[in-house]
């Protein structure tokens, strides 16, 4: 495909010459694209991967010359498993580090997170709690069903016990009067259609499903009745398959709500092997207060690799949150300055279009509250990210085992 073809040419110029001092010059605009951010991007990753494994390493060290000699073989053992990911990680992607360090700055990032964005805020159970709802076993037959197999339905919901009269403290967090119900900021329970986009950029270290110990992985998505399989751009005998794809289908929440991304091993006799699968649980992550729909970007673009994707505007999402969470401002003032609740964030207020005209904006200081939300008390709390989410895989004959 095009993007793996760009991504080819990204990784032979990044690959080229080691010893060759050309390299310095700034990358162009134009020859960037998302897929030269993924790559900065996955460096940074990679280099913070490191850096906790070194100090976990020195801690470990440190640790075991101070304890007797009993304890030093856990330790050992404990090292020897850490160490061949990092191998696999580096043999991945052997860039040269020196030219890559001084383009840093240059490129733009977003956070590439190792595991699914779930366990980095806290599964998104700030709102509802989720409990599956399973079939009772009824007969001998049934008692082998895993548990995935009884769920007949999911129930959402949040249980709160309080002592009455409330304490003057609860008043305060929930910034208003909790005695007239403590379910004001609940939203209506009207279906509400929603346009879900789904990027895959690639899968790693797939289980081989042929005899040659290869697969042919293709994609395949499910959501409410939405049903996709990419099978006609399977990748041929591929265990670590670029995509670069992605997938629009629109949806009616509560109904519509659990999203299956799975890959599949394409076969040409017989049926497809399903080699794993991944479940994402898109209500909680579009109610959540840490505004899980669109990332937030580092940076605000109006053209080129960087343009800024969300439907709404860092201004406007600004003014929504702090209306839902009833929060003064925000009030731009003159000298690049916007004040939020009790504290004032600067920025610069002006924006370049394509053709380099300038002209004045809020949405970098208001981009800059953002990516600062959690500072702002009792409404605030972190905002996702503009990200890459990595996944396990799953196989519902192979429980708990990464595919």
């Amino acid at each position: 495909s095009e993007e793996e073809k760009e991504k080819k040419k990204k990784k032979k110029k990044g690959g080229g010459g080691e010893g060759e001092e050309v390299e310095e010059e700034e990358p162009d605009e134009s020859m960037l694209d998302w897929w030269s951010k993924y790559f900065a991007s996955i460096e940074t990753m990679k280099e913070q991967l490191r850096q906790q494994e070194a100090a976990a390493a020195e801690a470990e060290e440190k640790e075991e010359m101070e304890i007797a000699e009993g304890s030093k073989g856990q330790g050992k053992n404990k090292e020897k498993s850490k160490a061949p990911k990092d191998d696999k990680k580096k043999k991945q992607q052997s860039a040269p580090e020196l030219p890559e360090k001084k383009n840093k700055p240059k490129i733009d990032e977003l956070k590439v997170f190792n595991k699914e964005l779930e366990t980095e805020f806290d599964n998104f159970e700030d709102w509802l709690h989720t409990f599956n709802l399973l079939r009772g076993k009824i007969g001998d037959n049934d008692d082998n069903a895993t548990e995935e197999e009884r769920i007949v339905g999911r129930f959402k919901g949040s249980m709160c016990v309080y002592k009455v009269p409330l304490p003057d403290d609860i008043t305060k967090e929930a910034g208003y009067d909790p005695n007239f119900g403590m379910f004001q900021g609940i939203p209506s329970n009207d279906p509400i259609n929603v346009l879900v986009r789904v990027y895959i950029v690639r899968a790693t270290d797939l289980h081989p499903a042929d005899i040659n110990g290869k697969a042919d992985p293709y994609i395949a998505i499910k959501l409410g009745k939405t049903d996709i399989k990419d099978k006609e751009n399977y990748i041929s005998k591929q265990l670590n398959p670029v995509f670069g794809k992605s997938f629009d289908i629109e949806a009616t929440f509560p109904m519509e709500s659990m999203l299956t991304v799975a890959v599949y091993d394409w076969d040409l006799v017989g049926t497809d092997d399903l080699i794993g699968e991944t479940k994402i649980d898109l209500e909680n992550r579009y109610y959540s207060k840490h505004r899980a729909t669109c990332g937030v970007s580092q940076t605000y673009s109006i053209h080129g690799y960087n343009t800024w994707r969300d439907p709404m505007k860092p201004s406007q999402i600004l003014s929504k949150l702090c209306k839902e969470g009833k929060v003064d401002g925000p009030h731009f003032g003159p000298g690049g300055r916007v004040k939020v609740a009790n504290r004032v964030f600067t920025g610069p207020t002006e924006i370049e279009d394509e053709n380099g005209q300038k002209k004045q904006t809020d949405e970098h200081l208001a981009l800059t509250v953002l990516r600062h939300w959690e500072d702002i008390p009792r409404a605030g709390c972190k905002l996702v990210p503009e990200h890459v989410e990595t996944r396990p895989l799953l196989n519902p004959d192979k429980p708990g085992i990464e595919q």
